[in-house]
Parts: C-alpha cells; sequence; structure tokens
C-alpha cells in the first residue's frame, strides 16, 4: 500500500501481539489499497453475553415499569405485552424491507410505559435497564481502541456497521468508550435493515462517499459480515471468535482473510 502507518507501526503491532497473545503475519502480505474499513461490532471489536430471556432481565423491566406507575403481575404477563406491541411493529418492518427487516423497538417501551410517562427518555430508560439486567458480560476485546485509533491516524475512515437495536447498543458504545471511535455509526435498526442484506452496507457507502472496492468490511459472521458484504461488493476479512455462529467454519472460503479470535496484530499487518 502507498500509504503507511506511522514508523511506529511495527511497535504497536508488538504491543498488540504482546497484550492479546497475537501472531504477526509476514511483511510481504499486503492487500489493495482501501480508504475505509467497516467494523462489525459484537463478537469483532466486543465480547459480549445476553440472555433476554431471563427472569433477572424481565424482572427488572417489571420493576422499573412498577417504579412509574405501571404494574404488571409477574414476567409472562409483561413478556405477553411486549410481543403484543412488537409484533405489528415487526410486521411493518417487514413489510417495507423485506427479509432482512430490522425494526426499532424502541416504541414498544414507550407503549408499555402507558400514558404515564410516554416519552422518548423514559423509553431510553426501559430499554437500558432491560438490556444491563440481561447482559452479564461486556467487554472490549484487547487492542481495539488502539486498532481503531492508529487506523484513523492513518487516513483510513473507520465505520461501525452493526446489526442491533440502537437503544442498547448507543449506550453500551459509550459505556466502553467507543461511541468516539468510528467515524460514522450505522446501526441496523435506525437504517431498517440488517446484515446480510446489502442494503445497510450501500448506506454505510454513500453516507461515507465511498466505492466498494476501496473498503474492507471486518466481522466474525460469516453470511451477515463476509458474504452480506460481499452482496454490496466489499471484500471482507473474518475473525472466528467465541461468539461466531457454531456452523461457521474456521476458515471463511468466501473471506479475502480469516483469523483465528481478534487478531488485531495480524489485521493491522494485513491493512499496512
Amino acid at each position: 500500500m502507498t500509504d503507511r502507518f506511522a514508523p511506529d507501526s511495527r511497535s504497536l503491532r508488538r504491543e498488540l501481539s504482546g497484550n492479546a497473545g497475537l501472531r504477526v503475519v509476514d511483511e510481504a502480505d499486503t492487500v489493495p489499497t482501501v480508504d475505509a474499513v467497516f467494523f462489525d461490532l459484537y463478537g469483532t471489536l466486543v465480547d459480549i453475553r445476553t440472555d433476554e430471556t431471563s427472569a433477572a432481565a424481565w424482572d427488572a423491566l417489571r420493576s422499573a415499569l412498577s417504579d412509574c406507575g405501571v404494574t404488571y403481575a409477574g414476567n409472562a404477563e409483561l413478556q405477553r405485552r411486549f410481543e403484543t406491541l412488537a409484533q405489528p411493529i415487526r410486521d411493518a418492518a417487514v413489510a417495507a424491507h423485506g427479509e432482512w427487516a430490522e425494526p426499532d423497538l424502541l416504541p414498544v417501551y414507550a407503549a408499555l410505559a402507558g400514558e404515564c410517562r410516554n416519552d422518548d427518555a423514559m423509553a431510553r430508560s426501559l430499554a437500558w435497564t432491560f438490556r444491563q439486567a440481561s447482559t452479564s458480560l461486556l467487554r472490549v476485546y484487547p487492542g481495539a481502541p488502539e486498532l481503531l485509533a492508529r487506523l484513523r491516524v492513518a487516513g483510513k475512515r473507520v465505520v461501525l456497521v452493526s446489526n442491533a437495536q440502537s437503544c442498547y447498543t448507543r449506550p453500551e458504545l459509550a459505556a466502553l468508550g467507543l461511541d468516539r471511535a468510528f467515524d460514522r455509526i450505522v446501526i441496523s435498526s435506525e437504517v431498517g435493515v440488517r446484515k446480510p442484506s446489502p442494503a445497510i452496507f450501500r448506506r454505510a457507502l454513500e453516507t461515507e462517499h465511498l466505492t466498494p472496492d476501496r473498503v474492507l468490511m471486518v466481522g466474525n459472521d460469516e453470511r451477515a459480515d463476509i458474504l452480506g458484504a460481499a452482496s454490496a461488493g466489499i471484500a471482507g476479512v473474518y475473525l472466528r471468535t467465541e461468539i461466531s455462529p457454531a456452523s461457521d467454519s474456521q476458515v471463511s472460503a468466501h473471506a479475502a482473510l480469516s483469523l483465528a479470535g481478534p487478531d488485531y496484530a495480524e489485521l493491522l499487518q494485513y491493512l499496512t
């Protein structure tokens, strides 16, 4: 590539390798020059474990609703109400966007509160309460913030392209210190469609005024991230992490490069 990192890029690779037990590829490895790198979030930059069926999550939501004056007899009743409110939103999204529709479910939380406090702030508070209670692990993979920072210093656009509910993910990005790590954040619930649809990748390309041949997608889900990006003309790097789909192979035949785990040292080597 013609536009390389600052002279200390090798030391950064050594630092990442030392922190995360990563290996560095041969210096001769090259890729076509890219103007931007698109990143998936969960399983690519962030390790997470959630269980939205857990009693703890529904207990927390029911308690928060009780605090604002809305009472549900039990979790089963609350879950039924949630699904009753969510289904027409999901149906409308599918009618508008097809198979890979991603509705924004924040209005469900607003409706759960009823007319007691039917406002955006309350809805976001309820959604965040539920998300926190359903999450048993949330951490940034070692070296991820440094990788994103170095790419930006090198003049690469760094764009998040995530399948997620914005009301969960934006607070998590802030909590993890990643909310300012990207030049652009593209979340499926805000776009209305999720990966592997090419539409979400095209939205990211359009907003950043990029062409597919000048972009690389990095993700841990072969179907969503690698094949989805390919359907929009974008090459991909596959990271096989602990929360990659169980059906994914260790190496993606469709990716330009496959790595074992969040191997940022080798990814950085590949990009420099």
